[in-house]
């Protein structure tokens, strides 16, 4: 959609997706507990942003990769972080000139599991064992964030919200969260080691 603030075009990705571009556009999300990953390669002038909501699949499963309903592969870090840097290189971009920005895993369930403090600390693990250093970071805390990611200039805006919004993040949170109970792990995202 054209947003008339920034004068582009901003793409809006929800749970489970990854939108990767080379257009002068836009990309935006809306993160609780989940985190998302802005990735670019300014010189291959291509970026993209992910959005997960749960650390690892323990399963392991293949299956379909579809656009339908929610990704269930890409629910999970470790299948969305290698989806989003296959595709980075797969359009061009320099494995050694990746700029990388992690934004999200507030903990703004109050049930249980901090699901936030889990996504913080794998994908930190994950980038460092991939040998991949962040350039910027705005993780934890107890605010949903709204995010507008510009892959062009790599620049990050976060704007953390308030209660009302924070209440209608958990509720969308939440129903994700039993989506992904009834929903089988699938998946053909090849993961490396």
């Amino acid at each position: 959609m054209w947003n008339p603030h920034f004068q582009r075009a901003v793409v809006k990705i929800q749970p489970g997706e990854c939108y990767v571009t080379r257009k002068d556009e836009i990309i935006l999300t809306v993160l609780g507990s989940c985190v998302s990953a802005c990735v670019r390669c300014p010189l291959a002038g291509v970026g993209e942003m992910n959005h997960f909501m749960l650390p690892k699949s323990q399963t392991g499963t293949a299956g379909r990769w579809g656009r339908t309903g929610i990704n269930s592969a890409m629910r999970y870090g470790n299948y969305a972080m290698e989806y989003l840097l296959n595709e980075v290189l797969k359009h061009g971009g320099c494995r050694e000139c990746l700029e990388i920005k992690i934004v999200g895993g507030g903990q703004i369930l109050k049930q249980g599991t901090d699901v936030g403090r889990r996504n913080i600390a794998f994908v930190r693990a994950y980038l460092r064992e991939e040998n991949l250093s962040v350039a910027a970071e705005d993780m934890g805390d107890i605010h949903p964030r709204k995010v507008y990611y510009d892959p062009k200039s790599g620049k990050v805006r976060v704007k953390k919200l308030r209660s009302l919004r924070h209440q209608q993040i958990i509720a969308s949170e939440t129903r994700y969260q039993e989506a992904l109970r009834t929903q089988p792990d699938y998946g053909e995202v090849e993961l490396f080691e």
